[in-house]
This record gives C-alpha cells, structure tokens and sequence, in this order.
C-alpha cells in the first residue's frame, strides 16, 4: 500500500492520496480545492486516481472532489446519512456510490469499512482502512475527518452559529458523545488520520502531532475522560471559538457543488485604473506597519500569510470583485488561497509601489498600552476602547469598560459602535487589531487608535484590568 497526506498550513486541512500498489488505483480522501499535487503525486508514483471520497460536507474550505472527479474520471464515495439537508447534490454528475453505516468498499486490495460518526454533522462517517493486499485482515487506521482530532474531537456547533439553526449544537454534542462511545470499541494499535491539525476553527483544542493512534487518543483526549454525557455535552459546547462567517457559505457551495476553476492570469492594475473602478474592494496584503503609513482609502489591510485566508473568508464581501495590493511574486499564492475558501473575484492587483505616489492615502495613529491608559485616565469622555478578540481570549481578562466586538463580526455591529468618542482598539498581541483598524477606516471610523501589544502588553504594564462580563 502507498500513503501520502498532504497538509495545507494555510487552512491546517489534511487530506490523504491512498494507492494499491498491486493494481495501481488510488484513493484521494477529503481533496482541496487545488487537485495538482493529487495529480503530481499518481504521475510520479505510477497511480490512476479511480476513487474520491469525503468523511462529511466541509465547511472551512472548498472541497476538490467535484474538480478531482471530472479531471480523472474517479469515482465518487459519499455518506448518504443525515436528512435531505445533507445530501450531495453534484455526485449524479460522475460514476458514484453513497454510504451508510457498515458499507464497505475497495481500492484495488484495499479495503474501507464505512463507520457513521455524527456529530460535528449529521452525515460525518470515518472510514477503517485494512491493507489486505498486503496480507492483513486487521485494521491499520481510520480516517476521522472532523470527529477526532489529536487531543480534539470536532465541535458540533457549527450549523447553530454559522448557519442560524437553532437548537442543533446541543443535538450534535449528544450525537458526538455516542460517536465517541462508537470510537472506543477500536483497536488500540490503529492509526488515527484526521483531517485537521492545530489552527483550525473546526475544533477548539487540536493538537499540531498530524497523527495519532487510538489507544493514545482513548488515554490522553479529554472527550474520552467524561463518561457522564451532560457532564460531556457540556464540555464540548464551552469555549468554542466563533466559527468564520464564510462557514455557511462553503456549506452550500461543497454541498451544491463547487465551480470548476479557471485558469486566468490576474492582470496589473493602475492606480488610475483603480481609482476609476469604485466597485471593487482593495485588500491590502502588506504588513501592518506599511499599511498603517500609507493606503488606499476604503482598504482592508489582510497581511499575506498563514492567516490570510481565514480572515478574508471573514471579511470579503463575496459579491464583489477584488483588487489585491500585493507583490508580484505572491499574486498567484494569494488567488489560491482565496479560491480556497471559495472567492472566486479576484480581479487584478496593483504592485506596492504603485501605490505609492497616491496623494490621498491614509494613515492610522499608535499608542503604548501606558499611553492609552492616560487618555482613559484624563479624558474618559473622549475614547472607547474596543476589544477585538475572541470570546475565550476575553473572558480570560479584559480592559475596563471594554467593548467586546470580535474583529469578524465589526462589519455587521458599526450600529453598537459610539460616534462621538475616538476608538483605542486592541487584540491580545496587536496583529488582529491592525486588521480591525482597516475595517474602521473603511467604514469611516477615521480617527481610531491602535495599542501597540494589545491585552498582553496591557498586563505587561500592569494596568488594571477585569474578568467580570
């Protein structure tokens, strides 16, 4: 047998290419959008990728299957548990089969025995893999997708917080911990192949070990130390960090079907050509500390990174086209990784430098945690303070008389925002508050302030702070 996974750092998904060497078919299990390595790695290795199977309807990122399957001709392999409302509906495109529990097939000599794990949704299913070319009749692993996790199982929150379905997240936690009870049964020796690592929203705990066994995930995961159901339900449901708005969005898309995508140079723009066009957004991929010295009016400033991906989902408005300020040499990067989550409008992009000699760029004013302590001190009736962090980060500790605005959700809360006061606004380090100053800028918060070091250089320095709601 040949095994391979693949990890995308940017959105910390895991996806695996499984070959049987005796006949030369492969496998491809939870595919990324961007199918080239899938195809790379059957060209070097002598494979014919027959076969693509999903462990559930991701949500955090577009999945490749639908792409995979019309390149290759591959077969599909999908769960066809949970209601109408998780059915896919591009599989009567290609050669198919749908699963339920303790369905088995093959690839080749090896086989997949069919384990259904709702939960985290309610068609998840986690697949056994036995080598019997290669003489076994035991397990070598499971393929969990998002039920279990190194050190994690997955959060069954996502449909009530990303989707608006009320009631769900309770009855995903109770169908999780029978899941588990499910998991317990397997061999301690078997391998554990999830489909996340550390980073990802899909869970709130996850391990950066890309693979574990059972037996040490039975020892060592909390979910398997709560044999008390309430007592489980109520664990998985705390602290849950807010799922990114384009959740809901990559829920319909990989159920309905992804768009096959195009092949298309992203052309440079002008800033004459720019400032024609008002219909576009301009995400600014720079580093904070250029962008705060000078950008486009309106921007948003999204550093390229490992994070750029996640915060676009959260911030692009997906109906528009979008110009990138972004170097030449990480155009390409950059449409992936918008792609990835399921933007499909980049339009072109503009080099740094050719912004430069804009004369109506803006700027943002920094201030230390100690200065930002005595405006408060001397004109309280002057500055809010606004704290970007997630629920989990500010229930640790917080500024006193804060406002808690999670930087996803600003765009949709301006209304709660106070128009007579200059903003201080913070995170816990100070990278997501350069993100959030972008946001206010663009919706005409013009004279916001960042704190240098956020929360963390305000305890540094010792200034009072409250754990109190």
């Amino acid at each position: 047998m040949f095994f391979r996974s693949f990890f995308d750092e940017n959105l910390a998904q895991m996806s695996y290419f499984v070959g049987c060497q005796k006949t030369g078919e492969a496998l491809i299990v939870d595919p990324a959008r961007h199918i080239s390595p899938y195809l790379e790695t059957a060209a070097k290795e002598g494979f014919h990728i027959s076969a693509v199977t999903e462990t559930h309807i991701h949500a955090d990122y577009v999945s490749g299957s639908r792409e995979l399957a019309k390149k290759t001709g591959a077969k599909l392999f999908l769960s066809d548990e949970g209601d109408e409302n998780w059915k896919y509906g591009f599989a009567e495109e290609f050669d198919h089969e749908f699963l339920k529990d303790g369905s088995v097939f093959t690839i080749g000599k090896i086989e997949l025995k069919v384990l259904h794990t709702p939960g985290h949704t309610p068609e998840s299913i986690s697949y056994v893999l036995t080598d019997r070319g290669g003489g076994s009749d035991v397990p070598m692993g499971i393929f969990t997708g998002d039920f279990v996790f190194v050190g994690d199982i997955g959060r069954p929150d996502l449909l009530e917080k990303a989707a608006g379905v009320t009631g769900t997240a309770e009855a995903g936690a109770a169908a999780m911990y029978q899941s588990v009870q499910k998991f317990r049964e397997l061999p301690d020796y078997m391998q554990v192949w999830p489909a996340h690592g550390a980073g990802s929203s899909c869970g709130k705990a996850l391990g950066a070990v890309p693979v574990t066994t059972a037996g040490y995930e039975k020892k060592n995961n909390w979910a398997f130390k709560l044999d008390n159901k309430d007592d489980f339900i109520e664990e998985l449901l705390k602290g849950q960090p807010e799922p990114p708005k384009y959740f809901a969005l990559m829920k319909k898309v990989n159920k309905e079907g992804p768009d096959y995508l195009r092949e298309a140079d992203i052309q440079e723009m002008s800033d004459k050509d720019l400032k024609k066009n008002s219909e576009v957004q301009v995400i600014d991929t720079r580093p904070s500390d250029l962008f705060k010295e000078g950008h486009l009016p309106g921007s948003l400033n999204i550093p390229f990174g490992k994070t750029f991906a996640n915060w676009a989902g959260w911030l692009l408005d997906y109906s528009r086209e979008a110009v990138l300020v972004c170097e030449s040499a990480s155009v390409e990067q950059a449409k992936k990784m918008l792609e990835s989550v399921g933007y499909d409008k980049t339009a072109a992009y503009i080099e740094p430098k050719g912004i430069s000699e804009i004369s109506d760029m803006e700027t943002y004013e920094e201030v230390t945690a100690a200065e930002a302590a005595d405006l408060l001190k001397s004109n309280p009736e002057d500055y809010a303070v606004i704290d970007v962090r997630n629920a989990a980060e500010w229930e640790q500790g917080h500024i006193l008389e804060a406002k808690h605005m999670m930087l996803g959700t600003i765009q949709k809360r301006t209304d709660e925002l106070p128009g007579d006061k200059k903003l201080l606004v913070h995170c816990q380090s100070g990278v997501r508050s350069a993100i959030a100053m972008s946001v206010l800028q663009a919706e005409g918060y013009k004279d916001s302030i960042n704190i240098i070091g956020g929360f963390s250089a305000w305890k540094e320095a010792d200034l009072p702070y409250s754990k109190e709601s």
